[in-house]
C-alpha cells in the first residue's frame, strides 16, 4: 500500500498508468475511491494519480487540530507529484478537491498543465457569506464528533468511502473545508492555463458558482452534465468522462 510520510502523517495514494499525469483530488467525506470510474477510462492514455486527503480514507487521521488545513492539503499535492517525479500536472478535483485544485494552482502554478474543477466553488468575496459556510464546517466537524460516522448521511459519495474514524472528518471540516480568505476567488481572472468547469445540472448549489467560474476564468470551457447531481462523476460517468476525455484532448502535447 504505497504511502508518504509528511512528517509522521501518512498519505495513501494510487498511481495508476502511463502517459501524461493527472492528479485527481477527492471532495468532502469522500475517497480517491470515487475516481474509480474515471481511473479505467483515463488508464489507457494518462498517468492517473488519486489519494486520499489527511483524516480521510486510508490517510492518517491525526490527534493534533493544527495537522489540517488547506496549506498542508495543497503542500501534501506537491509533495506527492514530487514523490512520482512529476514537474507538472493535469490538477483536477471534486467539490473539496476543486477547491483544493484552485489553491494548489495559486501556490504552485509551475506545477499546473491544465485545470478541471467540477462541482465546486471557489469561495466567498462576502465576509458574511464566508462566515456563513465556516459556521457550517464547524457544525459538520461537531455533529461527526457527537455522533460519529452516522453524521455523514447516504450520500453517493459517502456509500463509496471508508473512513478511519470520524474525528479524522471533523478535523478536516474544521482545517480544511473551512475558508480563511477570498484569495481563490480574487485570483480566478489570472489563471492562464486550460481549464475545465463542469456541473452537474441538478447540483443547484454549484450551479451559481461554476457559472461565476466559467466567466472569470480567462478562455474556461464549462459543461453542464443532465440528470446528475453534486457527484456528476458517479451519476452520469459515460457523459463525465466524455467531457472530460475531450479536454483533455484538446490540450497542447507539452501541458
Amino acid at each position: 500500500m504505497p504511502l508518504l510520510d509528511r512528517k509522521g502523517v501518512k498519505i495513501y495514494y494510487e498511481d495508476h498508468g502511463h502517459g501524461p499525469p493527472i492528479l485527481l483530488s477527492h471532495g468532502y467525506s469522500a475517497t480517491c475511491r470515487m475516481w474509480n470510474g474515471q481511473i479505467s477510462a483515463l488508464v489507457a492514455r494518462h498517468r492517473v494519480i488519486v489519494w486520499d486527503m489527511r483524516g480521510h480514507g486510508e490517510s492518517d487521521d491525526p490527534d493534533d487540530p493544527a495537522a489540517y488545513s488547506a496549506a498542508l492539503a495543497v503542500a501534501d499535492m506537491a509533495a506527492l507529484l514530487r514523490c512520482c517525479r512529476i514537474d507538472r500536472a493535469v490538477i483536477g478535483g471534486l467539490s473539496l478537491g476543486g477547491y483544493m485544485s484552485l489553491a494548489f494552482h495559486l501556490a504552485h502554478p509551475e506545477m499546473v498543465g491544465a485545470l478541471m474543477l467540477f462541482d465546486t466553488g471557489p469561495g466567498f468575496r462576502n465576509i458574511d457569506a464566508r462566515r456563513a459556510w465556516n459556521e457550517r464546517a464547524r457544525q459538520r466537524a461537531d455533529d461527526l464528533e457527537a455522533r460519529g460516522f452516522a453524521a455523514l448521511g447516504e450520500s453517493d459519495e459517502v456509500r463509496a468511502s471508508n473512513h478511519r474514524s470520524a474525528k479524522g472528518l471533523a478535523g478536516a471540516a474544521r482545517g480544511m473545508l473551512a475558508q480563511a480568505d477570498d484569495r481563490i476567488i480574487a485570483g480566478l481572472d489570472k489563471i492562464t492555463v486550460p481549464t475545465l468547469v463542469l456541473v452537474g445540472a441538478d447540483d443547484t448549489h454549484f450551479l451559481a458558482a461554476t457559472d461565476y467560474m466559467a466567466r472569470k476564468i480567462p478562455g474556461a470551457a464549462r459543461v453542464t452534465i443532465p440528470d446528475a447531481g453534486h457527484a456528476s462523476n458517479r451519476h452520469q460517468p459515460a457523459a463525465f468522462n466524455r467531457a472530460v476525455e475531450d479536454f483533455l484532448a484538446g490540450l497542447p502535447a507539452a501541458t
